[in-house]
């Protein structure tokens, strides 16, 4: 993971004139062989093709942090296969609510939320960075992120993050089989301005996600992308309807028009 980290440093930490192909082909092909060589790799692929269409024909909903989620009536997704972002789990002492598995793919994220990692005994879906913070058992799938803009219908081999975590659970829903997919707390707006992707200190309080504690007390953080966002999810609008699925807005408000819109009780009937 370190050779990993100097190689993120040392190829997108430094501004560059020219698009060289050679030099991120070369980046890709050494990431892929460095996870690869990892035992971890091969536990993870083989966990994670065990899941594959094994919800088919189902529904699911990705429990997105804006602050609108608290606006929302999870009771309604009793028996809904439910998809947690993050530091959902900063949710579990206001509400019984409680998620299926949790994605989390964002490196200060999964420092920060490592305890609960370490502890829960929900699924998780996490960056390979997180073999070096959560130890391995049988329910936890390391997944590889690819820098190729691509929507993973198959998630075995790798994923793209498409600067948001949300677009990751899309790619493991479909990956697993759901037929329509729901999305609640996806405000698509933040109060925090600055360059897509800065990382930034965080102030005392959040009021850009479900908890003030989101990211607070001075950790560190990435100002959102939300054009890239809006590309990642376009695609993963156009890969669902290609493959007669759909992905609707359950959101309680928020700026995400990308998809169609409908009320979370209506997708759950």
């Amino acid at each position: 993971m370190k050779l990993m980290r100097r190689l993120t440093q040392h190829f997108f930490q430094r501004p560059r004139a020219t698009i060289n192909p050679y030099l991120y082909g070369a980046y890709e092909i050494a990431l892929r062989l460095a996870w690869d060589i990892h035992p971890q790799s091969w536990v993870s692929r083989r966990r994670i093709r065990s899941l594959q269409n094994a919800y088919v024909g189902r529904k699911a909903v990705i429990i997105c942090n804006g602050p609108s989620l608290l606006k929302s009536d999870l009771s309604l997704l009793d028996g809904v296969y439910t998809f947690g972002l993050n530091k959902i789990n900063l949710l579990f002492d206001k509400s019984s609510f409680r998620p299926s598995c949790v994605v989390s793919v964002n490196p200060h994220v999964i420092e920060q939320n490592a305890d609960f990692f370490n502890r829960s005994s929900l699924m998780l879906f996490l960056d390979r960075y997180a073999v070096s913070f959560v130890r391995s058992r049988s329910n936890v799938i390391f997944l590889h992120s690819s820098m190729h803009q691509k929507f993973a219908r198959d998630c075995s081999m790798s994923i793209h993050q498409g600067a948001t975590v949300t677009f990751v659970a899309m790619q493991l829903a479909f990956h697993m089989g759901f037929q329509e997919v729901g999305l609640v707390g996806c405000d698509h707006n933040f109060a925090a301005k600055g360059p897509p992707n800065k990382e930034v200190i965080a102030g005392e309080r959040d009021i850009d996600h479900f908890d003030p504690s989101y990211f607070a007390g001075g950790v560190r953080w990435h100002l959102p992308d939300l054009a890239q966002s809006e590309v990642s999810y376009t695609l993963a609008r156009e890969s669902y309807y290609a493959a007669g699925r759909r992905i609707v807005n359950c959101t309680e408000g928020g700026k995400l028009e990308v998809f169609p819109r409908m009320p979370l009780h209506e997708f759950v009937e």
